[in-house]
């Protein structure tokens, strides 16, 4: 945000939300990819959305652990290709343009709190990026994780950066290079996640990471930032 933005005290209850849900329980802030329909693909609303929402959980100082999960059984299927042509998309969101799709890897960075993806489904293409920048990553066991996009004749540029910094630069080469499928003990033997668990046991063990974290003690907004995944 600029200076500009942060001098505005932002809300979530005072918009409309059309490609996630929200809910804040005690000083965790839960945001829900909600499309799937599309398989939750990332659209330009949905990024404008997840902008503001990080944007917000910065600001609020109730809140001090982000969680990601999603929709359907898909967690996200990467961006979506229909929304890409350059028209305008009709939308009953209300949300503020504060950033879009391309800001997220930076704003996730810049939140400077604990953002821990809960992993429902597989995940595909370019939201192995939102994957690759959290702190923390549980996924169900059946769960399974790729980039596809070689596949298409595209190389996948920016969640490479992402990925080079969480899992051994030659095994990612080889996975982005061939563009097969991985399962959830695999990506943890990379260290893509922290954690595979039964299904039932998902909400529970992120549960538990976002307790642990909210009932630390604070610390500095810089140490924070040391402590974040680097910038792409």
């Amino acid at each position: 945000m600029s200076q500009s933005e942060t001098a505005v005290k932002l809300s979530l209850s005072d918009h409309t939300f059309e490609a996630i849900l929200w809910e804040i329980k005690g000083h965790v802030l839960e945001i829900t990819l909600n499309r799937p329909e599309k398989k939750n693909a990332l659209n330009a609303v949905m990024g404008i959305e997840l902008v503001y929402a990080l944007d917000f959980a910065k600001q609020a100082s109730n809140i001090r652990v982000v969680v990601l999960g999603a929709a359907g059984n898909i967690f996200c299927a990467g961006g979506d290709l229909a929304s890409m042509g350059g028209k305008t998309q009709q939308t009953t969101s209300t949300v503020p343009k504060l950033g879009e799709l391309n800001d997220l890897a930076l704003r996730i960075r810049d939140l400077c709190k604990p953002f821990i993806v809960k992993v429902q489904g597989s995940v595909f293409a370019g939201a192995l990026l939102l994957v690759a920048k959290a702190s923390h990553v549980v996924a169900v066991k059946h769960a399974t994780f790729s980039a596809p996009e070689i596949k298409r004749g595209l190389w996948p540029y920016m969640v490479m950066a992402g990925l080079f910094r969480v899992i051994p630069k030659r095994v990612g080469l080889d996975w982005i290079m061939r563009g097969y499928e991985v399962d959830a003990n695999t990506a943890q033997s990379w260290g893509l996640i922290n954690e595979a668990v039964n299904t039932e046991d998902l909400d529970s063990a992120v549960e538990k990471i976002a307790s642990d974290l909210t009932q630390l003690p604070t610390i500095s907004k810089s140490l924070r930032a040391l402590l974040m995944p680097s910038p792409i």
